[in-house]
């Protein structure tokens, strides 16, 4: 029979344990931001991209559960890179039109690529229920008075690369068609969709490429060597990392830099630094 002062050891070391992981949970791991690298191939690249790198950030939450200063230490790690493209895949923002002015204050700061900058929208970026357009009509003025180009379901080029920028899934603004009306066959194209779902939809025509996406945060919370309870999207396999698709399409899906809800364990947040190679 365990004796009371065993008993007392055990429940109180316990409790520490118990602790000291909330503590992580919410104090340490939403701010341990972890540089990942990969390899990009791109059918068509041009020579002069080769080798170039493109930063891709995501879900980065500007609003009441993101810190300012975290927001800017990852933007200073970003801009030691000196990346030639970046690419921010949505969710920019939390929810509500009261984040626009704060947004564009931090956004002043955003690391630009030598060869571009280009954003997408995620739901968050919509406004309440995703149902605002006119908050992200405001964050658009915004980013673009600030020389940033946004794509929703329009195309930018930098260095001889199309990027074809998607509309968000939740917010009703995915339209694949619209935006690969205006892409050019015969040149590299890389597409960036918030939403890793909208893989699965028609719409994507003879795209056999990457991309990129977020949305998820890897789940944010995860039992270790165990997949992540919680996801929002109905394809559940898209967590995060590298996935192969049909078609010869990849997709890569960033854990996020930020978080609507301020906890992470054992699902770091991430910036992505992809080397572009030559798939041909």
């Amino acid at each position: 029979m365990i004796s009371r002062r065993a008993f007392l050891l055990t429940a109180g070391g316990m409790a520490v344990t118990m602790a000291g992981t909330v503590g992580y949970t919410f104090e340490v791991e939403p701010e341990w931001l972890e540089v990942t690298t990969a390899t990009l191939p791109i059918r068509r690249l041009p020579s002069s991209l080769a080798g170039k790198r493109l930063v891709q950030l995501s879900d980065i939450h500007i609003g009441p559960n993101v810190a300012d200063g975290y927001v800017r230490r990852a933007f200073d790690t970003v801009r030691a890179l000196q990346p030639d493209i970046v690419v921010v895949s949505g969710d920019l923002i939390s929810l509500h039109a009261a984040q626009q002015t704060h947004a564009e204050a931090i956004y002043t700061e955003l690391p630009r690529g030598s060869l571009g900058t280009f954003v997408t929208f995620g739901n968050h970026d919509y406004g309440r229920n995703w149902a605002q357009p006119s908050v992200a009509d405001g964050l658009r003025g915004a980013l673009e008075n600030l020389g940033i180009t946004v794509l929703v379901n329009e195309v930018g080029v930098a260095g001889g690369l199309q990027l074809v920028g998607l509309g968000d899934l939740w917010a009703g603004q995915f339209r694949p068609e619209d935006a690969f009306a205006r892409v050019d066959p015969g040149v590299a194209q890389l597409a960036v969709s918030h939403n890793p779902d909208t893989v699965d939809l028609p719409g994507w025509g003879a795209y056999d490429g990457w991309i990129l996406a977020g949305h998820t945060h890897g789940g944010q919370c995860k039992p270790p060597f165990l997949p992540p309870p919680i996801l929002p999207v109905q394809n559940r396999r898209y967590t995060s990392g590298a996935f192969d698709l049909s078609r010869g399409r990849h997709m890569y899906i960033s854990r996020g830099v930020g978080t609507f809800l301020p906890v992470r364990f054992n699902v770091r947040p991430e910036v992505t630094v992809f080397s572009l190679q030559s798939a041909d």
